[in-house]
C-alpha cells in the first residue's frame, strides 16, 4: 500500500470534560465530512443516464448505451468489494476524496468518446465510453467503504442506525442535483463552450460541470474527515460512551489480515449472503426505475428539463423516506432490520403498478417516482447497516462490499441496466415493469431468511 494511504498510529487517549467536548465537535465535523464527501460521488456516478435521451438523436441506441451504462455498475461493483478490504486498512480522510478526484476527472473525460469520436465511429466510440464509465464506477467504489469505516469507528452500534440513515441522505442530495446541474449547466455554459452546436450543449451540463464540482467538494472532504477517534487521541467510541456490543472485545479496534477479514468474518457468514442476494433485487429496482425514467418520459414526449426535475423528485424523496425508515427500524421493530425492509419494499411494488398502470398519465407518473423514491432508499439503507452490524468494525468495507458487489454486478449492471436496456428495446417498456415487480418479490423473500436469526 502506498505509505500516504496508511492508517495514521494511534495517539496516547485523552480523557476528561475538554476530551469530551472535542470528542462532540470532532463526531460533528467527520459526519459532516462524509456527508458531503459521498454527496460529492454522486454527482460524479450515473450522469450517463441523463445523457441518453439526447445521445439518441447523434446516433446512439437504448441497448449500447444501456450497457455502457452497466459498465460502471460493474466497475462499481468489482471496487466496492475489493477496495472495500483496502479502505479497511486505509486512512479514510485521504481515500474518499481520492476516489473522488479521480472519479470527476473519469466523468469529465466521457466527453471525448461522444463529441470527439461521435456515432461515425461507433465501435470505438462505445469500448471507450464504455472503458470510462467503468473507471467511473471503480473510482466511485472508494466512496462507501470508507464512510463505513468512518461511521463504525465514530458511532456506537446502538445509535448506528440513526446516524447512518441521516449519513444515506447524502446519496440523495447528490443524486437529486445531476438533474438540475444537467439542465443549468447546459445553460449558463452551453454556448460559451460550443457556440452554436447546441446538440452538445448537454455535453457540459451532464459531465463537465458536476465534475468541476465534485473537485471542489474533495478537498472540502480532506479539511472535514479524520480517520479514528483513536488516531486524533481520542477512546474508542465504545469506551467514550460505554456502549458496547455484546461480541465486543478489544480485537475489534486491531487492523485486521486480509485473510481474516474474508474467510473468517465475511464470506462464511450465511446472513450477509442472504442480505446480498436481496440486495440485488433491491437495486435493480432502484436503478430500473431511476436509470431509465428520463428515457421512459422522453418517449412519452416530456422535454429533458422536465425529465430532470423528475429525477430530482425521485432522489429528493427518498431524504425523508430513508428518515423514517431508519426511526422505524429503531423505535417500532426495535433496531431489527429485515421487517421495514420487506414492509418498505411491498410499499415500492405498490407504486410500480401504479406507474405501469398510468405510464401516459404525466402527473401519475411523476407521483408514482416521487413514492418509490420515498421507499426505496430506506431498504438501501438498513441492508447496509445490517452489514456493518454482522461483523467486526474493521472489517465493515469488506462486509459492505460484499452486498454492494451483488447490488451492483447483478442488481445494477446485469438486471436495471443492460436486461431492462435489451428489453426495452426489444419488447417495449411494459415488459420492463413486470421485471421490476418479480424483483420485489424476490428481494422480501431473502429478506425474509433473515427474521428468524435477527428474533434470536
Amino acid at each position: 500500500m502506498f505509505s500516504f494511504m496508511k492508517q495514521p498510529a494511534y495517539l496516547p487517549a485523552q480523557t476528561g470534560p475538554e476530551a469530551d467536548a472535542r470528542y462532540s465537535r470532532m463526531r460533528l465535523q467527520v459526519f459532516l465530512g462524509a456527508f458531503i464527501g459521498y454527496a460529492g460521488f454522486y454527482l460524479v456516478r450515473k450522469n450517463l443516464s441523463m445523457a441518453i435521451p439526447e445521445m439518441e438523436p447523434l446516433g446512439f441506441v437504448k441497448s449500447e448505451l444501456g450497457f455502457v451504462l452497466g459498465l460502471n455498475a460493474a466497475g462499481y461493483a468489482f471496487s466496492k468489494f475489493l477496495m472495500g478490504s483496502v479502505s479497511d486498512r486505509s486512512n479514510a480522510r485521504v481515500f474518499l476524496p481520492l476516489g473522488l478526484v479521480l472519479s470527476a476527472l473519469a466523468m469529465c473525460f466521457m466527453i471525448v468518446p461522444i463529441q470527439a469520436i461521435g456515432a461515425q465511429h461507433k465501435t470505438m466510440a462505445i469500448v471507450v465510453m464504455g472503458i470510462l464509465n467503468a473507471l467511473v464506477g471503480w473510482f466511485n467504489g472508494m466512496g462507501w467503504p470508507p464512510c463505513g469505516r468512518v461511521m463504525t469507528h465514530w458511532f456506537s452500534q446502538n445509535e448506528r442506525g440513526t446516524m447512518m440513515s441521516i449519513w444515506n441522505c447524502a446519496h440523495n442530495v447528490g443524486g437529486g442535483l445531476v438533474g438540475p446541474m444537467a439542465t443549468y449547466g447546459a445553460v449558463w455554459f452551453g454556448s460559451w463552450l460550443y457556440g452554436a452546436h447546441k446538440e452538445f450543449y448537454f455535453l457540459v451540463g451532464t459531465f463537465a460541470f458536476p465534475a468541476a464540482v465534485a473537485l471542489f467538494i474533495a478537498l472540502l472532504a480532506y479539511v472535514l474527515l479524520r480517520d479514528t477517534p483513536q488516531s486524533c487521541g481520542l477512546q474508542s467510541i465504545e469506551a467514550w460512551r460505554n456502549d458496547y456490543p455484546k461480541n465486543y472485545s478489544e480485537k475489534h479496534e486491531e487492523t485486521l489480515s486480509t485473510k481474516d477479514i474474508f474467510f473468517k468474518y465475511v464470506l462464511n457468514n450465511k446472513y450477509l449472503w442472504f442480505i446480498a442476494l436481496s440486495n440485488a433485487f433491491v437495486y435493480m429496482v432502484r436503478y430500473g426505475c431511476l436509470d431509465w425514467a428520463p428515457a421512459i418520459l422522453k418517449d412519452k414526449g416530456i422535454d429533458i428539463k422536465s425529465a430532470g426535475w423528475a429525477y430530482f423528485a425521485y432522489e429528493y424523496a427518498a431524504i425523508p423516506g430513508t428518515l423514517l425508515c431508519g426511526w422505524v427500524s429503531d423505535k417500532v421493530f426495535k433496531g431489527k432490520r429485515a421487517m421495514p425492509t420487506i414492509l418498505f419494499m411491498a410499499l415500492v411494488l405498490v407504486f410500480i403498478a401504479l406507474y405501469w398502470a398510468f405510464i401516459d398519465n404525466l402527473t401519475v407518473v411523476i407521483f408514482s417516482l416521487i413514492s418509490i423514491g420515498f421507499f426505496i432508499y430506506g431498504p438501501v439503507m438498513l441492508i447496509g447497516v445490517q452489514a456493518l452490524d454482522l461483523v467486526p468494525k474493521n472489517a465493515a468495507g469488506t462486509a459492505a462490499g460484499l452486498t454492494g458487489f451483488f447490488g451492483y454486478f447483478l442488481g445494477t449492471f446485469i438486471l436495471a441496466n443492460w436486461m431492462i436496456g435489451w428489453v426495452a428495446q426489444t419488447f417495449g417498456w411494459s415488459w420492463t415493469f413486470l421485471l421490476l415487480v418479480v424483483a420485489c418479490l424476490l428481494s422480501v423473500f431473502f429478506m425474509a431468511l433473515t427474521c428468524k436469526q435477527e428474533s434470536r
